[in-house]
């Protein structure tokens, strides 16, 4: 697995405590290849695994590698030192790449699958003010609002207090629901200034809609033997939409599963020589995004399996904790 050469019955023979001749080793073979398990490459060659041979091995492991005390402290000590969403997908992102030595890849939490945490309202001047959305991913978005109209410090006050109340842990997706009515709750002379905040603030959330993800590792295929070419591998990753749909794919009822696609498995041609391991993260029992490794069908499975387990289990225990 580890230099993906074909192997024949002597070889195993002689690197493996086997107790059998490899007359007996190519008999068994020769069964393994005709059951699809593993293929002969070139004529006189050893044999590799295929598909089936590497979805045998993953569906038989006991166990993935545990990451040693030292390694959970280095992911942990990494993570920890992130100062807000942005830096955590980066550090993860990047962790993951070094860890598994395979392309890493991590989608952000939409924004219609977080919660509001806060709302902040920062008077600047006169007539503008900024607008501080805070979820409960560590998310933060911002905008600066231009008023028709003078607002003092007491009236922004009184209209985040409102805010907050009205918005204070609801989804985001049930945010325009919610405002619908919130002018009526204030002061009529705020009633402008109040639908002019909203405007922005339901802005906010429609342009962020769209998910992301954020790939880093690319270098690490440089070796990798791959069988529809590692350009057309280099490609798909720098197509947003395949890396969101390959993410989705993998677990469409139980996001939080540890999950694996072998090869063909993979519906998208370019990558038909790649496995994807990935598992979900989220706040709490809250799932809210992705993240998993792309390699060759050889990979190590058992210390990537580890690997993404363990960082997804760290990502999430920081975001519940902010």
């Amino acid at each position: 697995m580890s230099t993906n050469e074909p192997v024949g019955s002597k070889a195993l023979a002689e690197r493996h405590n086997l107790n059998v001749s490899p007359a007996t080793i190519r008999n068994d073979m020769a069964v393994l290849e005709e059951q699809g398990y593993i293929a002969q490459p070139h004529t006189s060659a050893g044999r590799v695994p295929t598909d089936k041979g590497y979805r045998l091995f993953v569906d038989r492991l006991s166990q993935v590698k545990p990451l040693s005390s030292a390694e959970r402290r280095a992911i942990e000590t990494f993570l920890v030192g992130a100062v807000d969403l942005d830096d955590v997908v980066t550090r993860t992102v990047r962790l993951l790449a070094q860890l598994t030595r395979q392309v890493a890849v991590v989608q952000y939490p939409t924004l219609t699958r977080s919660t509001v945490r806060h709302v902040e309202l920062v008077p600047l001047s006169e007539r503008r003010v900024m607008l501080v959305l805070i979820t409960n991913t560590g998310r933060v978005e911002q905008r600066v609002i231009e008023l028709h109209e003078v607002a003092d410090d007491a009236r922004i006050a009184h209209l985040r207090a409102v805010l907050n109340a009205c918005l204070d842990g609801c989804g985001l997706s049930s945010v325009p629901e919610l405002v619908a009515d919130l002018p009526e709750r204030v002061p009529a002379e705020d009633r402008p200034m109040a639908a002019t905040i909203l405007s922005v603030l339901l802005e906010t959330l429609v342009e962020r809609h769209d998910e992301k993800i954020v790939f880093a590792g690319a270098a690490n295929l440089a070796g990798a033997d791959f069988s529809s070419g590692l350009r057309d591998v280099l490609e798909a990753l720098e197509e947003q939409v395949v890396l969101m749909r390959l993410l989705g794919e993998t677990s469409p009822d139980t996001p939080a599963a540890l999950t694996v696609r072998i090869g063909s498995e993979n519906p998208y041609s370019g990558l038909r020589g790649t496995s994807i391991v990935a598992t979900g993260y989220g706040s709490g029992d809250r799932q809210l995004a992705r993240l998993g490794v792309l390699g060759p069908t050889r990979m190590d499975y058992p210390v990537t399996m580890g690997a993404v387990r363990a960082v997804a289990r760290y990502v999430s225990q920081i975001l519940a904790a902010s």
